[in-house]
C-alpha cells in the first residue's frame, strides 16, 4: 500500500524555534512528515545597557536572555504570548499578565495598578510602538532593544522546494518573517498554503503564489499548528 502524499512543511523562523515548532507538528502528523527549516533570520544580542526600571515588558521570548543577565533579573513582568511568559518565568521573572498580543498587553497595562517605570525590551521589529503608546496614556515608560533580526538568504534547499510545482505548508509568524518569505518566494512555482498568525502578518504575503491564506484563530503556535494540520 502506497504512502499518502503528505506536503513538505517549511519552516523560516530562527533555528531554535523553528525546530521546537518541527517537533510539534510532528508530534501530530506522524514522525515521517517531511519538513524543511531553513531560516530567513535569526536573532542576536545587541549588548545595549538596560536602565533601571520598576517593571518590565517582554513581547518576545528573544529578549528574555538579555535581560536575565543584567541587574534587571528577576523584575515583574508584563508578557505577550505564554510561551514568553514560560520562558520569563523559568528565568526567574514573576509574571504580571500575559497577552496574546502588543495591543491587548496595551490593555491589560492600563487596566492593572502603575508599577512604575515600565521598560519594553524587544527587538529591532515591532509591531507596534508599545512604550510610545504607554507614555501617551499616561504611564512612565522607556524602550530598549536588546535583541536584533538579522536576515537570512534562502538556503539551496529552499529555493528547489519553492522552485517545484507542488503544495507546501508555511506558517507566517511574523509581518517580518513574511516580508522575508515574499521576496525569497518571488517567482517561486510551488503553491504554498499561508497561515499567518495575524492580520498584519498575513498583509505581508500578498503576491505570493498561496493556494491558501488563512489566519490563525488565535495569534500563537498551537492555533498555527491547529491550521496546518487542517491544510496538511
Amino acid at each position: 500500500m502506497s504512502t499518502p502524499f503528505r506536503p513538505p512543511l517549511l519552516l523560516t523562523r530562527p533555528r531554535a524555534g523553528s525546530e521546537r515548532f518541527a517537533a510539534q507538528f510532528r508530534a501530530r502528523m506522524g514522525a515521517d512528515c517531511p519538513v524543511l527549516i531553513a531560516p530567513l533570520l535569526e536573532t542576536e544580542p545587541t549588548g545595549a545597557e538596560l536602565p533601571a526600571a520598576d517593571a518590565l515588558v517582554l513581547t518576545s521570548e528573544q529578549a528574555v536572555g538579555p535581560v536575565a543577565a543584567s541587574a534587571l533579573a528577576g523584575h515583574p513582568a508584563f508578557c505577550v504570548g505564554e510561551r514568553t511568559a514560560e520562558v520569563a518565568r523559568k528565568a526567574g521573572f514573576s509574571i504580571l499578565g500575559i497577552a496574546p498580543d502588543a495591543v491587548h498587553l496595551l490593555e491589560l497595562i492600563l487596566a492593572a495598578p502603575d508599577p512604575g517605570l515600565i521598560l519594553h525590551t524587544r527587538g529591532n521589529e515591532a509591531a507596534m510602538p508599545l512604550a510610545e503608546r504607554l507614555t501617551a496614556a499616561g504611564r512612565r515608560a522607556a524602550e530598549v532593544i536588546v535583541y536584533a533580526q538579522v536576515p537570512r538568504p534562502p538556503s539551496a534547499e529552499m529555493r528547489a522546494l519553492l522552485a517545484t510545482p507542488g503544495p507546501v505548508l508555511v506558517p507566517i509568524f511574523s509581518p517580518n518573517s513574511g516580508k522575508l518569505l515574499a521576496a525569497a518566494a518571488r517567482g517561486a512555482r510551488a503553491e504554498l498554503r499561508l497561515v499567518a498568525i495575524s492580520e498584519n502578518a498575513a498583509q505581508t504575503c500578498t503576491g505570493l503564489p498561496a493556494t491558501t491564506l488563512q489566519i490563525a484563530a488565535r495569534p500563537d503556535a498551537e492555533a498555527l499548528l491547529d491550521a496546518l494540520v487542517a491544510l496538511a
